[in-house]
């Protein structure tokens, strides 16, 4: 690692110099070249984004992994997305009739001071900040928060070092003091500022030009049109978030007596805990000590704060709530909080929350966030005159703030920051999300919008007995002239490929036969096909056979279109496949794509996906884009009339768990729900016909192979979940058959997922409250099973028909009857459950699993509880 050490006053002058000369020549750099090291510094943090959050838990001992995880993905992924495409190097603006043009130049070196709440994140922000802008950095990070910040900065350090920037234009105090961080300021030419109070008014004195932020007290109003499901998931959504660190997460809830008890009733319901007269007065002891905010609770779970008051709660506490009435600073529960303590006023009128509010805002929070739920079309006056009183440079409505207030997650117009300006109003220099440019006070109000969508499918599929000569027929209207088959060696043996060269050999089309396609293709698998296809030079790539063979001439695809792509960079996780640090290349430009299916499982003849196994490492990569999207999907019944029992029962499993994932994903949609329903639907009704009836059961081959498509354009474009990430992982380290680890997860997979108050819902759904067990319930009344009276008996019932077609198909209902080696199992549980946690399948789940979560269903699903 790069060595910097920095401990005396002395040698922070040194280091100043050296970044000085760095940025220097940074500033002759190109618009190009700082691009492309703007993409190397994102690409380093995405990748490295658990290590660091792990290394900010256990280093601070605030906050939540899971949840760091994400801040430092958004950190790289949504920072990176939003900023990739702007010009900060010469003209970034001309008007050639008014004779104007803008320039772009450097500030010089920017002081960074860093917080112990979000350390890597916020380091990462910054030294994105100023490698976009041309500037040099040195970060003084909080002593109690030294390595992972120092760890952040060196990972950017050396990764922009080696493609080619100035050396030394990153550095750090190694050993963090008061007058290290105060001569830090004078020698810069820019603060960026983020941590407490006292912290934030010493850069604005040290006569050093600083962007500073404020502290956050953000009220909320929940007003008497408020949706209480929604704004009470929202909220816990929100405060939950890291335990509450966020300076923009939720303070004080003003609640409207007329939905007073429906929200304390609601909160109890999603596991707040509303504390009774004794419990508040032992918090309120220990959260304000001498007029300070007591650091013992800051991020720190509800149960483990309780524990310092002197009173116990359950583990699986969200919040504690305290209600209260004085807004002004004498109650301890009117401050500002970072944890996951909420303080609860109710308001008898519209104007006395409003009320409340601006003094929660005046006395601590001042140009911050403040937040208001309502009906938009109903309250749309009450909604403005909140707006219009409340002194915070944000104001967001019907949005978790948290999430809401960093921006680019529940409204797309709001840039995406970690350092959030409160202009005047707050004594800052900065009235909006920071980025790279700054003019003016700008108050923004957002409203809460969705996620734009989609539905993307090949452009051709081909089915039903017989389909397959009809569909190559079309290859001869597109003027296609060669055919590079990807295939298995079996399927060749079996003459598999004789039913489409003889259809070639019609239309004169020339072909080659690559059979090199193992069961899990492998990188050196795709790379071999890829060379013989760059020597045939193919117009068209057929890949014939189930999962294995599409994955891999996907991948050869992109191999042979593109041969200088880094296979690391495909397998690079994203949030959200239009947002991703690294973008796939456009494919179709030397041949398209055709895909026959042989078996009725993957449904990878329809998607977007490909996994593909790295050699070196072992590890299964789920790749997902849609530029992987076949050109055209042929399923023909007559190819898979020969497929074995195993694989029919495998293959037909895996039917049912794609139909059942995207069914409950939080991306599905009114385009794909009704896809899930009809392909699980059709699993039930004639899997187990297709599994004993052979060739003579052409009717259920047929419905299986139709299902198994069907359940493929649901999932390309609502996703998975983690039954498929955990199975990816087991069956990897298992050799377990994809279709049957499906299996053996999926029962308590459902039932993790079937709660309507989890612990943590999806981040990115599609609804407001989430849905699942709803979901699960609803597919139960349309296999005209819905016998129960509840969802939660539907569940039960739910997985009682899935256990009874488990049996039919002789699949075991543990991962332990399978035999696997306990001691085998448990040894690798830990690991599995960190590996499935990154899996890409992960973040499209109706629950937000945290990895603990997802180790305890590997082994309830070992010993089949």
């Amino acid at each position: 690692m790069t060595n910097v050490n920095v401990t005396t006053v002395e040698e922070l002058q040194e280091q100043i110099n050296e970044i000085r000369k760095a940025q220097q020549e940074f500033a002759s750099f190109t618009q190009e070249q700082v691009d492309q090291l703007f993409f190397k510094a994102a690409m380093a943090i995405n990748e490295k984004r658990i290590p660091l959050a792990k290394l900010a838990v256990d280093e601070t001992g605030m906050g939540l992994l899971e949840d760091k995880v994400i801040k430092n993905h958004y950190a790289s992924e949504y920072i990176y997305n939003k900023y990739r495409d702007t010009k900060t190097c010469g003209t970034i603006e001309e008007d050639l009739s008014a004779g104007v043009m803008k320039l772009a130049e450097p500030v010089g070196v920017i002081g960074a001071i860093i917080p112990t709440t979000n350390p890597t994140s916020t380091a990462a922000f910054k030294a994105l900040m100023a490698i976009k802008t041309r500037n040099g950095i040195m970060f003084s990070p909080h002593p109690r928060a030294k390595n992972c910040t120092i760890k952040t900065a060196q990972i950017i350090r050396e990764v922009i070092e080696k493609a080619g920037a100035p050396k030394n234009l990153i550095s750090w105090i190694t050993q963090p003091s008061l007058e290290l961080t105060n001569e830090l300021m004078k020698e810069s030419d820019l603060i960026l500022a983020t941590g407490g109070p006292g912290m934030v008014k010493a850069a604005y004195s040290s006569g050093t030009p600083a962007i500073g932020v404020g502290a956050g007290n953000c009220p909320v109003i929940f007003h008497k049109t408020t949706k209480v499901e929604m704004a009470v998931n929202s909220l816990l959504l929100s405060k939950t978030f890291d335990n509450g660190v966020i300076c923009a997460s939720e303070q004080s809830i003003i609640v409207d007596q007329s939905i007073y008890t429906s929200v304390k009733k609601e909160l109890s319901k999603r596991g707040a805990l509303i504390l009774n007269k004794k419990q508040k007065e032992l918090l309120s002891e220990t959260l304000i000590i001498d007029g300070r905010l007591n650091p013992k609770v800051v991020g720190q779970p509800a149960w483990k704060i309780a524990e310092l008051a002197g009173f116990e709660v359950a583990k699986d506490t969200k919040v504690l709530v305290g209600e209260v009435t004085d807004p002004t600073l004498n109650e301890p529960f009117a401050h500002e909080k970072l944890s996951v303590v909420l303080a609860m006023y109710k308001s008898k009128s519209h104007d006395e929350a409003i009320e409340k509010a601006e003094i929660l805002v005046n006395h601590s929070g001042l140009g911050h966030t403040a937040a208001i739920y309502a009906d938009e079309l109903v309250a749309e006056d009450d909604i403005n005159r909140f707006v219009s009183r409340m002194r915070t440079t944000t104001v967001l409505i019907n949005q978790p703030t948290a999430h809401g207030g960093i921006g680019d997650l529940f409204n797309f117009a709001l840039a995406p920051s970690l350092t959030l300006g409160c202009g005047s109003m707050g004594n800052n220099s900065v009235s909006e999300n920071v980025g790279p440019q700054h003019l003016l006070n700008i108050k923004t109000v957002t409203k809460r919008r969705e996620n734009m969508l989609w539905f993307k499918l090949p452009k051709k599929t081909y089915y039903k007995f017989g389909s397959l000569p009809v569909a190559l027929q079309d290859l001869d209207y597109e003027g296609k002239k060669r055919a590079f088959i990807v295939t298995d060696q079996v399927l060749f043996d079996l003459g598999y490929t004789n039913h489409i060269t003889q259809e070639l050999e019609k239309y004169g089309i020339q072909y080659q036969i690559f059979t090199d396609v193992q069961p899990d293709p492998t990188l050196s698998n795709a790379k071999s096909g890829a060379k013989a296809m760059e020597q045939f030079k193919p117009d068209t790539i057929i890949a014939l056979g189930g999962g294995s063979a599409m994955d891999a001439a996907k991948i050869m695809w992109v191999l042979y279109e593109h041969p200088e792509t880094n296979f690391e960079d495909l397998a690079m996780r994203f949030m959200d496949i239009r947002k991703r640090v690294y973008r796939f290349p456009r494919l179709g430009q030397k041949a398209s794509l055709v895909c026959v299916a042989t078996s009725a499982g993957t449904g990878s003849e329809v998607t977007p996906f490909s996994v593909i196994t790295d050699d070196e490492t072992g590890i299964k990569y789920p790749l997902a884009d849609y530029e992987l999207t076949p050109d055209m999907a042929i399923v023909d019944p007559a190819l898979m009339l020969s497929m074995p029992k195993s694989l029919t029962a495998a293959s037909g499993i895996d039917v049912l768990t794609h139909a059942l994932e995207s069914l409950v994903s939080v991306l599905a949609t009114e385009y794909t729900i009704p896809l899930s329903l009809e392909s699980a639907k059709l699993v039930f009704d004639y899997l187990p016909e297709s599994y004993n009836g052979g060739r003579e059961a052409m009717v259920a081959k047929e419905k299986m192979a139709n299902a198994s498509c069907i359940a493929g354009m649901a999932f390309s474009n609502a996703f998975l979940g983690i039954c498929h990430s955990m199975a990816h992982k087991l069956g990897a380290a298992f050799k377990i058959p994809h279709g049957i680890a499906n299996a053996m997860l999926m029962n308590e997979v459902i039932r993790f997922n079937a709660t309507d108050a989890p612990f943590k819902m999806g981040t990115f759904a599609q609804y407001e409250t989430p849905q699942a067990i709803e979901r699960y319930a609803k597919f139960v009344n349309y296999l005209g099973l819905g016998a129960g009276k509840s969802d939660v008996e539907k569940v039960d019932i739910l997985i009682n028909e899935i256990n009874k077609l488990k049996e039919a198909l002789n699949i075991p209902l543990s991962i332990k009857d399978w035999g696997i080696d306990e001691e085998a199992f448990l040894n690798r549980v830990e690991s599995l459950a960190l590996e499935a946690f990154d899996d890409q399948c992960t973040s499209a789940n109706p629950r937000y699993p945290l990895i603990e979560d997802m180790k305890q269903i590997f082994i309830n699903a070992y010993y089949g509880k």
